[in-house]
């Protein structure tokens, strides 16, 4: 396929590859390369199998022994009872050490699969086969894997690497908008964290990636696969730099936890928590005004939420405690110092925090 692209995230005896491209979902021998054993278990949901399941069987074909785990569509099934229920599943239809998973779906999905894989009789393979926008630029890439606790998100995981990545980009097809939306709030995010070149090519290329043309789309997966490849490959384990993809998401994750993990898909969430930071960047004298506001229109012109629920700044606070950024107790943040170039702090001013915090519920009631 002359339009198939290949990124790799350079782990050592851990690397693997993401192949990026129009129908590598349906390439056999993409997959064929990355399973070791006879045995296959495709975890998908309510939503996505039904569009991609047979492509995908089709692709894998008969030389294996495949069964299919379903589980509800939505986050917030994205929790221990759907883990157990993974397990049950496995062991009922005896899958072995040398079994491989492949995640089917979003980030729902692919963090699941992930981490049953990372768990399941001390750890088997999988295949991350993405598709969403969000989970082929984030998720999907770079190993974390966890489910949530009605207390916090992400807060029972692992990190434990895929195979392999296939990022189909003919899955945008049948994506509804506000999915597709959600996933451009990460693509933005990796603009503003480390590349101003891409925030740029994003501004000008605003009216192709909401149109998904090809190309357009094509590229602005890739280059994003590209920055997090580098940033994974730089830092596995969150011991420093991948920290900075974080950006937006300790605000993101607060109003996700608050709100049940029901009213905003987790690019909403990361949209408004971007605009959140970049608040308090300004308000920190870290960022200027102007480039402050530039990442909200940009976001804006996404038709992505920029102001956040009236969820009260003492409850955000609170759910942004318990996320687990902070360290030895001390919030932790990801504040930017231009578009392009983020750090990371514990030199958090509380009155600066407040005054953003209170700034949104400020904007939410009019």
């Amino acid at each position: 396929m002359n339009d198939r692209f290949q990124v790799d995230v350079a782990l050592g005896d851990r690397s693997y590859p993401i192949y990026i491209g129009a129908g590598v979902m349906a390439q056999g021998e993409l997959l064929a390369r990355h399973i070791s054993g006879g045995q296959v278990a495709v975890f998908s949901n309510e939503t996505v199998a039904p569009l991609y399941l047979d492509r995908l069987l089709q692709a894998l074909g008969r030389d294996y022994q495949i069964d299919v785990f379903t589980m509800p569509d939505g986050e917030e099934h994205k929790n221990l009872d759907s883990y157990a229920s993974a397990m049950d599943f496995l062991l009922e239809h005896r899958h072995s050490r040398s079994t491989t998973l492949i995640a089917l779906g979003g980030g729902v999905v692919g963090d699941l699969t992930g981490f049953v894989a990372a768990t399941f009789q001390r750890g088997v393979d999988f295949i991350q086969v993405p598709t969403t926008l969000l989970a082929q630029v984030d998720s999907s890439v770079g190993g974390k894997t966890a489910v949530n606790h009605p207390r916090g998100k992400n807060m029972i995981g692992a990190f434990y690497q895929p195979r392999c990545v296939l990022a189909d980009t003919t899955v945008f097809d049948t994506l509804p908008d506000r999915e597709y939306r959600a996933g451009l709030a990460e693509v933005v995010k990796y603009g503003i964290i480390v590349d101003a070149d891409f925030f740029r090519w994003l501004d000008d290329s605003a009216e192709s990636c909401l149109a998904r043309r090809p190309d357009a789309v094509a590229q602005a997966v890739r280059r994003s696969c590209e920055l997090k490849a580098a940033v994974v490959s730089a830092d596995e384990r969150e011991s420093g730099l991948r920290a900075v993809l974080n950006f937006g998401h300790t605000f993101g994750h607060a109003i996700e936890t608050l709100t049940g993990y029901t009213r905003y898909l987790h690019g909403e969430a990361v949209a408004m928590g971007m605009v959140m930071a970049s608040d308090l960047s300004a308000r920190q004298g870290l960022l200027s005004w102007a480039e402050a506001h530039e990442i909200r229109q940009m976001l804006a012109s996404f038709a992505l939420p920029v102001i956040p629920p009236p969820l009260g700044a003492q409850a955000m606070i609170q759910a942004m405690g318990a996320d687990k950024k902070v360290l030895n107790g001390k919030l932790r943040l990801i504040l930017a110092e231009a578009i392009g170039r983020v750090r990371v702090t514990e030199e958090v001013d509380m009155s600066a925090l407040r005054h953003t915090l209170m700034a949104g519920e400020r904007l939410c009631h009019g």
